[in-house]
């Protein structure tokens, strides 16, 4: 526990010491500050026919899941390829510290940075509750299927940048994985058999957030996320101990 403690205290810091992590917090707010003020003007004009803006800031729109898919692959892709590149891994894989320790302490660094980032937007639910009346029920099961589907892509992201020495070869490697399993699940439109239909439905990112922001808490989705984020923090901690082999 002293390990992961390290680790992650280490890596926490780099995110809030480097200059791009204050890039990718104003981008991030400045890009759902615009998103939100359009949902909401969209939703103010009797045409579109109303609706509730927090659904359609949860996962109701293209943006979001853009967001999503850009997003993880920049907060993970230096997290192992950089001390990769610098050769730094070898002297971190010489203390006593095991694989599993450097590679939870890492993630769980990456997804408290994630969440900081989110953190300013719950502001957005409380404008719309300073005006109106607002469900808080689907909207803090919205904030749980984005913190469930976020921790799964940093997961995915974090497996990638051990893969390589190069920051953007696994950014790409991040977002070509969490694109394909964002791809995959649509697939249930379009296939005739029954039980693929079911397994496709059961991977489709969009099918849960439409769950999440009508409030419905599905454990199977929770399962879902935490045996992925499982499986890829297992495969990051394989490839660093075949490197130290090598």
């Amino acid at each position: 526990m002293t390990a992961v403690w390290a680790t992650f205290t280490r890596e926490l810091r780099a995110y809030f010491f480097s200059p791009l992590a204050y890039v990718v917090l104003f981008f991030f707010l400045v890009v759902n500050g615009f998103i939100f003020s359009t949902i909401v003007t969209a939703l103010a004009d009797p045409r579109f026919g109303g609706g509730r803006p927090m659904d359609f800031f949860f996962g109701g729109s293209i943006f979001f899941w853009l967001i999503l898919l850009f997003l993880t692959p920049v907060l993970t892709m230096r997290l192992l390829s950089e001390e990769l590149r610098s050769g730094s891994i070898e002297v971190l894989m010489t203390a006593p510290v095991t694989e599993g320790q450097v590679v939870v302490g890492k993630y769980l660094a990456s997804l408290v940075f994630y969440l900081f980032l989110w953190l300013p937007t719950v502001a957005y639910a409380g404008i719309l509750a300073y005006y109106s009346e607002v469900d808080w029920g689907p909207i803090a099961s919205g904030y749980l299927g984005i913190v469930g589907i976020g921790a799964l892509f940093l997961a995915i992201g974090l497996f990638a940048s051990a893969m390589t020495r190069s920051q953007l070869l696994a950014a790409i490697i991040s977002f070509a994985l969490v694109m394909f399993l964002f791809i995959f699940g649509l697939l249930e439109g379009i296939v005739n058999n029954e039980t693929a239909r079911q397994v496709l439905g059961y991977v489709n990112l969009i099918n849960h957030m439409d769950d999440f922001t009508k409030g419905i808490v599905d454990t199977r989705r929770l399962v879902y996320y935490l045996s992925g984020i499982l499986f890829f923090l297992f495969l990051t901690s394989r490839a660093l101990e075949d490197r130290k082999w090598r």
